[in-house]
């Protein structure tokens, strides 16, 4: 009996206790993994680039390049390794990406034009600044095309410095900066789209057209069946892949369309919870061992409902593509054969050099001043208790690019020894930019008397 009450307890909390923690714990829990997941992928990192410049790097080289096909009546794909990671598995991560941009539309700091102007003000100012910086470094080169390689912005890597200093700096500068990043992922999804597309083949565009038309229906019927998604899913990347936009950006429709309201009613979860352990306990009495089974699918089926669909799936995804899909994703592209030649050459090439002060000064410079400027105009309201020179180390911390520069690059040349190029200019400067991030933030904050994590 006493079992029972304590389940009773732990079923009955009030709508307002159910929303904050679907919504804001599940924000918190997304950026403990990011902070986490700096360190694998960091590892991952290190390990790329040992490998490739071992007494094995032809074995890197190798395995990456080792080609997969698959054959059908309808399609044919053959991709090597490396581009099963980028465009089939990277697809999970833009997934995620789209859910996490839904929920914060939705729910978090972009729920409202007021709350969502600051983080997407200073997105905007870390995307221009740093491709005119670089267009004014190389453009008209060989590796013009590599404008929007120092855009981007790392959330594992930035989430992850801003841990180390946790106790340093306002709840407000963390909420600032995984807002950026995901406004940020916003700008260089929307690039990738329409700068970094090849050819359209219209007949794959009209299929996919198609399969995304009958996704929305499915949704707006409430077909809850995960199966019927991710058939239709697989057939939208496939004809996204044949189309000649980059394939990933299927994870990011599909993450967008992903419901993020709940089935049931959160404010009679404990009505219903409630009627629902009655049943059992009546069950268990008379010995109604069918009875209780029923209830017990019930039970499910009731905390299933009562979750939104989104939040489930950000739940179960974001262990995976933070400790296994990024860092798998790092080991496949970070791995640059670095020789005297090779360093020689990316010191004094326009590209590398544009990337690296792109994201060392562009992204924080950018930052920086668009933020100034929205909070001047009172557009919108600075971050409770963040300094001007907190919200600046930010900025530094943002040029950290990484995983999105890392995809863009690839997108944006063929020539191997551009590639190679703009990876130790994405490496080199997002490696500075952390660390002068970490050692500007350090001397700049203070421990917090408080732990504030609203805007004024």
């Amino acid at each position: 009996m006493n079992e029972g009450r304590r389940l009773n307890r732990r079923l009955i909390e009030t709508p307002r206790d159910f929303v904050y923690r679907q919504v804001f714990l599940t924000a918190q829990n997304f950026i403990r993994i990011e902070a986490a997941s700096g360190m694998v992928l960091l590892l991952a990192t290190i390990v790329a680039l040992v490998w490739a410049n071992s007494p094995w790097s032809d074995s890197y080289t190798d395995l990456w390049h080792t080609h997969i096909t698959i054959n059908a009546e309808i399609f044919d794909i053959d991709l090597d390794l490396q581009e099963w990671v980028n465009d089939g598995l990277m697809t999970l991560f833009f997934f995620l990406a789209g859910l996490e941009i839904k929920r914060e539309l939705v729910h978090g700091e972009l729920s409202s034009p007021r709350r969502a102007l600051l983080p997407a003000a200073a997105a905007l100012g870390g995307m221009i600044t740093p491709a005119l910086i670089f267009l004014a470094i190389a453009g008209g080169s060989e590796g013009s095309d590599g404008w929007g390689i120092p855009m981007a912005t790392d959330i594992a890597f930035a989430v992850g410095i801003l841990a180390l200093l946790s106790r340093r700096i306002p709840g407000s500068i963390r909420v600032f900066l995984l807002a950026l990043a995901i406004a940020d992922d916003i700008g260089a999804i929307l690039v990738i789209a329409v700068f970094y597309t090849s050819d359209i083949n219209f007949l794959a565009m009209g299929i996919a057209g198609i399969t995304l038309a009958i996704i929305i229906i499915c949704n707006r019927s409430g077909f809850r069946n995960v199966d019927i998604y991710v058939l239709f899913g697989g057939v939208l990347w496939v004809a996204m892949l044949e189309s000649g936009i980059h394939a990933t950006l299927a994870g990011v429709i599909l993450g967008l369309l992903t419901p993020a309201s709940h089935y049931y009613d959160p404010a009679t979860f404990a009505e219903d919870a409630e009627d629902l352990i009655r049943r059992y306990r009546d069950a268990l009495s008379a010995g109604a061992r069918s009875v209780q089974e029923s209830v017990l699918h019930q039970m499910e089926d009731l905390a299933h409902g009562t979750e939104a669909p989104l939040e489930r799936l950000e739940r179960a995804l974001v262990s995976w593509v933070s400790f296994l899909i990024v860092p798998l994703f790092a080991l496949a592209n970070a791995g640059v054969h670095i020789d005297g030649d090779t360093a020689e050459a990316a010191i004094e090439s326009p590209l590398a050099i544009g990337i690296a002060v792109g994201l060392v000064v562009g992204k924080p410079l950018g930052i920086f001043m668009f933020t100034w400027i929205a909070v001047q105009l009172k557009l919108c309201d600075k971050p409770v208790g963040a300094s001007w020179a907190q919200i600046f180390g930010v900025g530094m911390i943002a040029g950290i690019g990484f995983t999105i520069s890392l995809l863009i690059t690839s997108l944006a040349f063929e020539e191997q020894a551009l590639v190679d190029e703009a990876k130790l200019g994405v490496l080199a400067g997002s490696t500075v930019a952390g660390i002068a991030g970490l050692v500007f933030l350090f001397f700049a904050s203070r421990p917090p008397k408080s732990e504030p994590t609203l805007v004024e």
